[in-house]
C-alpha cells in the first residue's frame, strides 16, 4: 500500500502538532489536524487586544536548530519564514538580595558581568561552557531517541554517561563546581523553570539549558513566539494537510488496542495512526477509554508530579520602556522561600519572583506607536485547595504590580490602557492543563527518559504522543524534538521510509553561532 494511502490524525495544532504534521506530510501521508480553538498553534500562539499583541506562553526562543532542520526536511527555511533577532543582552537578571547581571552571548563581556558580582566565579564561566558543552554533544543522541523500556537506559553508551551526567546531584548542586555566589548559580539555573521545577529539585543535567543561551543565544521571532507557529501551520496547508479549527477531539476509536481514527463533536474521522499533541495528563483520561490504561490510569495520572503554574498579566501601557531590557527577571528577596511557598506549601508568596517582557523595545509590531506590549508572570503554585483565584487574584495582581518596580518600571497602574490575566483556573479551564500545570508533568528522576509517557503510546497501538507530557519534555526545543521521534516511530511502524534523515551525529557546534541573523 502507498504511502498517500495511509492517513494520520493530529490531534491538537500546538507546536509538537505542527512539527508532527510537517514531517508526515514531507513523507507522503495524508494528514489532518484537529483543534478546538479558533486558531493553530495552542499556546505558542498571539492573541491580540486592542491594538496590543501579546504570546500566550513560550517567550523565550532558543536553539532553533531542531526546528531549522524539520522546516529544511519539509522544504523550507527557517530563517526565511520566521524573521528573527538574536538579543543582546538575552535578558537582566536583578536580584533582590542585591546586584544585578546583565547576561550576554559575548563571552568576554558575559566573564566581566559576572565579575562585577564575583570576580573569582568569572574565572569558572569557560569551564561551565567547555564542560557542558561536551555533556550536550554526548548526550544529544539520547535526547532524540525514543527511550521505551529500562533497557534503553541500560545501554552501555548510557552507563559511560552516568559519571558526566551525575543524576544524584541537584541543578544548584551541579553549578557549585563552578560559581560560589548563590546569585551568579541562580543566573545559570533559573532556566529549570522552562520545566516548572525549582533549581534545587531540578536534576544536573539540565544545565544544558542555560549552556545552550551563551552557546547559540536568545532570539526573538519578529511578532512574537506566536510568528513560528503561525508560519508552521502556512506550511502545513501549503504541503496539503488539512487543519479543521473549532472542533473538539472527545475520543480516539479504538477496534481492539488500535486505534481507528477520531471521534469530534462533528464527526468521526478515520485514520491508521493518531498523534496525540493534547496535553497529556487530561486527553489521554478523556480521549483513551479506562481499560486500555493499565499503567495510565487515572488515579496514576494524578499522583504524578506536575509542575508549576503561571500567573500571568498581559498589558499594553501607554509609553515606552526603552531602558528596560527585553527580557527582566526579578528573583526574589527569600528566592528559596519563594519556591518553597509554589511547590511544598502551595500557597501564594508575599514576596514573588516575576518576568517581564518589554518585547516592544526590539519589536515594534506588538503595541501601537508610542506604547508598549508587557508580558508579566510570576510562577505559582499549580491548582490546589490552599488557593482561591476568585479570592486571592486581586491582592496577588498588586504584589505582581509592586514588583515591577524593583525592575526600573516604576507604578505601571496609571499606564495601563488594557489588560488580560490568567491564572491556573483559567489553564486549567481555557487549555486543559491538568491542575493547571504550565509545564506538564515535572522532570524529576523519576518522571524522565522511560519513566514519561512514551512516543509510541506504549498500552495501545497506533497512537503516538507528541508535546511536553512525552520525551524529551517540555520547552520549545524538546517538543519539537518528540515530534521528530514520534513520526519516526509512527512511519516505521506504517511501513514507511521517511523522506527526511536526521544525522544524531551530525551535531555541529558552529550551527547557530554562524548564522546569519539580526542582532538586536
Amino acid at each position: 500500500m502507498s504511502s498517500m494511502q495511509k492517513r494520520v490524525v493530529v490531534v491538537g495544532a500546538g507546536p509538537g502538532g505542527l512539527a508532527s504534521a510537517m514531517l508526515l506530510a514531507a513523507s507522503g501521508v495524508d494528514v489532518t489536524i484537529v483543534e478546538k480553538r479558533d486558531h493553530a498553534g495552542g499556546r505558542t500562539s498571539t492573541f491580540e487586544q486592542d491594538g496590543f499583541r501579546f504570546d500566550y506562553g513560550p517567550t523565550f526562543f532558543l536553539y532553533p536548530r531542531v526546528l531549522s532542520e524539520i522546516f529544511s526536511a519539509s522544504g523550507y527555511s527557517l530563517d526565511r519564514e520566521v524573521p528573527m533577532l538574536r538579543l543582546d543582552p538575552q535578558y537582566r537578571l536583578v536580584f533582590g538580595t542585591g546586584g544585578e547581571l546583565l547576561a550576554t552571548g559575548d563571552h568576554e563581556r558575559m566573564e566581566a558581568a559576572i565579575a562585577k558580582l564575583c570576580p573569582r566565579d568569572a574565572k569558572n564561566f569557560q569551564n561551565f561552557m567547555t564542560d557542558n558543552r561536551n555533556k550536550l554533544q554526548r548526550f544529544l543522541p539520547f535526547l532524540e531517541s525514543p527511550f521505551e523500556s529500562w533497557r534503553d537506559l541500560a545501554r552501555p553508551e548510557m552507563l559511560k554517561l552516568l559519571p558526566i551526567l551525575a543524576p544524584w546531584k541537584s541543578l544548584d548542586q551541579e553549578l557549585r563546581q563552578y560559581f560560589s555566589d548563590e546569585r551568579i548559580r541562580l543566573g545559570f539555573s533559573f532556566q529549570s523553570k522552562y520545566l516548572g521545577m525549582s533549581p534545587f529539585r531540578c536534576p544536573g543535567l539540565f544545565s544544558i539549558l542555560s549552556f545552550l543561551e551563551y552557546e547559540y543565544g536568545v532570539f526573538h521571532p519578529v511578532g512574537g513566539c506566536g510568528a513560528v507557529t503561525r508560519a508552521m501551520a502556512r506550511i502545513c496547508e501549503d504541503m496539503g494537510v488539512t487543519i479543521l479549527l473549532n472542533e473538539d477531539v472527545e475520543a480516539i476509536c479504538f477496534e481492539g488496542r488500535k486505534a481507528t481514527g477520531v471521534r469530534t463533536n462533528q464527526r468521526t474521522i478515520q485514520a491508521d495512526s493518531v498523534v496525540m499533541n493534547a496535553e497529556f495528563a487530561e486527553a489521554a483520561k478523556r480521549m483513551i477509554p479506562r481499560h486500555l490504561r493499565s499503567r495510565w490510569t487515572d488515579d496514576g495520572i494524578g499522583k504524578k508530579d506536575h509542575s508549576c503554574s503561571t500567573f500571568m498579566l498581559y498589558l499594553g501601557v501607554d509609553g515606552r520602556y526603552d531602558e528596560v531590557s527585553h527580557h527582566t527577571i526579578y528573583l526574589a528577596k527569600d528566592y528559596r522561600g519563594n519556591l518553597h511557598d509554589i511547590e511544598k506549601g502551595h500557597t501564594l508568596s508575599q514576596d514573588p519572583s516575576i518576568y517581564v517582557q518589554n518585547a516592544s523595545v526590539s519589536d515594534d509590531s506588538l503595541a501601537p506607536k508610542g506604547m508598549s506590549s508587557l508580558y508579566v508572570l510570576a510562577p505559582v503554585t499549580h491548582s490546589c485547595d490552599g488557593v482561591d483565584w476568585k479570592r486571592d487574584l486581586a491582592p496577588f495582581r498588586e504584589r505582581v504590580l509592586d514588583q515591577m518596580a524593583n525592575i526600573g518600571m516604576g507604578d505601571v497602574r496609571s499606564r495601563i490602557r488594557t489588560e488580560r490575566v490568567l491564572t491556573p483556573a483559567n489553564w486549567a479551564a481555557e487549555f486543559a492543563l491538568h491542575k493547571g500545570s504550565t509545564f506538564s508533568m515535572a522532570h524529576s528522576l523519576r518522571q524522565m527518559l522511560h519513566l514519561r509517557p512514551h512516543n509510541r503510546f506504549e498500552e495501545t497501538d497506533g497512537v503516538y504522543l507528541a508535546g511536553g507530557g512525552t520525551h524529551p519534555g517540555s520547552g520549545l526545543p524538546v517538543i519539537f524534538e518528540s515530534a521528530r521521534i514520534s513520526s519516526k516511530l509512527l512511519l516505521e511502524d506504517l511501513g514507511i521510509k521517511p523522506a527526511w534523515n536526521f544525522t544524531q551525529s551530525a551535531f555541529d557546534q558552529s550551527h547557530l553561532r554562524d548564522r546569519d541573523l539580526a542582532v538586536q
